[in-house]
């Protein structure tokens, strides 16, 4: 038979024997499917967790283990059972899943709609709209405090929506009752670079502490006016060298006039390549794509603060980093 589990004890349920079954791909696939339909919930549950662990080292398994666990739900009415198929549906990623979640979002146990505020960012993919992000939207507003704080996170981070509902949504939760959604309400409106998210991250970082969540908002932003709130802080701890670098005219400056020699550079070495330079919106700092004929296609892609740093600020160095790379094969990011 196969072990069974409990979410109410998650550190310890993923036991290792089950970890190791998932590894085995089509077996544990089949394991899981065959042990889905026992009459023990708990049994069903654990079938139902060990599909989403298979979808998490399997990709090729995602598909076949979303159709399952979709028909799931037809028939399950064990709350446990509902609590496993969220999880494990947000592992396949499969957008089919989304009108799963939403049916799941309504769910009277708070720790299933938890588990459904985990799952959806990864079924809503780059869906800026539709039934996936109205059920987060409305998970934000949740009575409980940790549904409300990942569905906030999930939307406002994890996902591109925007617009002027999920606006208001992370607006409204910025005078959360609970620090950690109102961090991540900041956040999300500092994602979508909306000036109402400047004062609010003011008093954040006027404290004598901030969370990383904070500085991913100043960086951002983008705003010199954070500067003298970001100096007090140690650049050596995470997310504060990039707030500091995306809030400081002159380094952003300095990173703007490398990438442009940088572009000049390889496009006299490589003249036959298409060359861009951009800023992705949801995303900070600029990014380079090459693409060499006669290869076409999927260009190959870097960070271009990380290619400065590798560089040491030096743009010739940094062009032939890049064709180095191109050398050995399709690259994404340094």
């Amino acid at each position: 038979m196969l072990l069974t589990q409990h979410r109410t004890n998650p550190g310890g349920c993923w036991t290792w024997l089950v970890k190791a079954l998932a590894g085995r791909g089509r077996v544990a696939a089949e394991l899981a499917g065959i042990q889905s339909t026992s009459p023990d919930p708990r049994v069903r549950a654990t079938a139902c967790d060990l599909l989403g662990l298979v979808s998490e080292v399997h990709e090729q398994a995602r598909e076949d283990a979303a159709t399952l666990l979709i028909s799931l739900l037809e028939t399950e009415v064990d709350g446990d059972v509902h609590w496993s198929i969220a999880r494990a549906l947000g592992a396949t990623g499969d957008p089919r899943a989304i009108p799963v979640l939403v049916r799941l979002a309504r769910h009277d146990d708070s720790d299933v709609r938890h588990r459904v505020a985990c799952s959806l960012p990864a079924a809503i993919g780059d869906a800026v709209d539709g039934p996936g992000v109205d059920a987060l939207v409305g998970l934000c507003a949740d009575p409980d405090r940790e549904v409300r704080n990942w569905a906030t996170f999930g939307l406002g981070w994890q996902t591109n929506a925007d617009g002027d509902l999920v606006r208001q949504v992370l607006r409204e939760r910025t005078a959360d009752g609970y620090s950690e959604v109102r961090e991540e309400g900041v956040r999300g409106l500092a994602r979508r670079r909306d000036p109402g998210a400047l004062p609010l991250l003011a008093g954040m970082l006027a404290q004598e502490s901030a969370h990383v969540m904070s500085f991913d908002a100043a960086a951002f932003l983008g705003d010199p006016a954070l500067l003298p709130l970001l100096e007090k802080f140690d650049p050596a701890d995470r997310g504060v060298a990039d707030a500091l670098r995306e809030c400081d005219p002159v380094l952003r400056a300095r990173r703007d006039a490398f990438a442009s020699t940088l572009f000049d550079a390889l496009h006299a070495r490589l003249p036959e390549a298409e060359i861009a330079l951009y800023a992705e919106r949801f995303e900070i700092g600029l990014h380079l794509d090459v693409a060499l004929p006669p290869h076409g296609g999927q260009p190959a892609q870097w960070w271009v603060d990380g290619l400065m740093a590798h560089a040491g600020g030096d743009p010739e160095m940094a062009a032939q980093f890049v064709i180095r790379d191109l050398s050995a094969g399709p690259t994404v990011g340094v």
